[in-house]
């Protein structure tokens, strides 16, 4: 069979195995509750947090914290990447401004954004601007990073061909290093989407009134654990959906990029 031939059936059992994993889960899940193995007000039973899941649904505050979450994640992330683009290539490009920058990214990247929150309330207050600069701060620093190491890894022979026909810096930045780096920095804006999600929790956990992970928290006070679980799940199913939304737009606007087994 020809390697043409043999990817749709490695497509299909990619597939398969990926949702036999999550039946699984469920199986385990299922044995451990409706077993009797462990009691509802530590893991709640599937039925148990569907119900509180249709429930939320149906008087719209399911809805309500699904937006609120997305936007905040969306926002922080967006301002994220906005920043981090241009700075992680100038540092791929430049030794200098390599050198000035760096040791601050590399500094700040290692302080845990949940001991910034005093201060981003401090500064920012309790509005929006703190929960979508919370996201920013758990983003920035290791985008910024990974952005300078994909760029960096441009091969330098295209580059000094380009600049061979007469291309100027920023021609070089335009038609050479940001479509070859493009493929690599999809991957990195989709791994760190997947981060701005689990700094979710840090973002609403002060001053919130709403969102996935506010609801979660509250539920915490009074045990309700079908509550917290079903905000749990939520925010995986967003997730996941995210992550094959970037993967589709991905594909869009590099379609010559394949990766290996793909």
């Amino acid at each position: 069979m020809s390697e043409k031939n043999r990817r749709p059936h490695r497509h299909l059992a990619y597939k398969t195995i990926s949702i036999l994993s999550f039946c699984v889960i469920i199986a385990l899940w299922c044995l451990l509750t409706y077993g009797g193995m462990v009691t509802e007000l530590f893991v709640p039973s599937p039925t148990k947090v569907l119900s509180t899941t249709v429930d939320m649904a149906r008087d719209g505050s399911l809805w309500i914290n699904c937006w609120m979450s997305v936007k905040r994640v969306m926002v922080g992330w967006f301002w994220s990447a906005v920043a981090a683009l241009p700075i992680g290539m100038v540092m791929a490009r430049s030794k200098a401004f390599s050198a000035v920058i760096q040791p601050i990214i590399e500094f700040a990247r290692y302080l845990p954004v949940v001991a910034l929150v005093p201060l981003t309330i401090l500064y920012l207050g309790i509005d929006e601007t703190q929960k979508y600069v919370i996201i920013w701060l758990g983003t920035f620093f290791q985008l910024v990073l990974m952005v300078c190491d994909t760029v960096g890894s441009v091969d330098k022979n295209m580059i000094n061909a380009a600049r061979t026909l007469g291309a100027n810096r920023w021609q070089v930045y335009k038609e050479v290093i940001f479509p070859a780096a493009l493929p690599g920095l999809m991957d990195d804006f989709r791994l760190t989407i997947g981060w701005a999600w689990t700094y979710l929790v840090v973002a609403e956990m002060v001053a919130a009134s709403n969102g996935l992970g506010y609801i979660i928290l509250k539920s915490q006070r009074f045990l309700a654990t079908d509550v917290i679980f079903s905000g749990l799940i939520t925010i995986g199913i967003i997730g996941l959906l995210t992550d094959f939304a970037v993967k589709i737009l991905t594909r869009a606007i590099v379609p010559w990029h394949e990766r290996l087994g793909e």
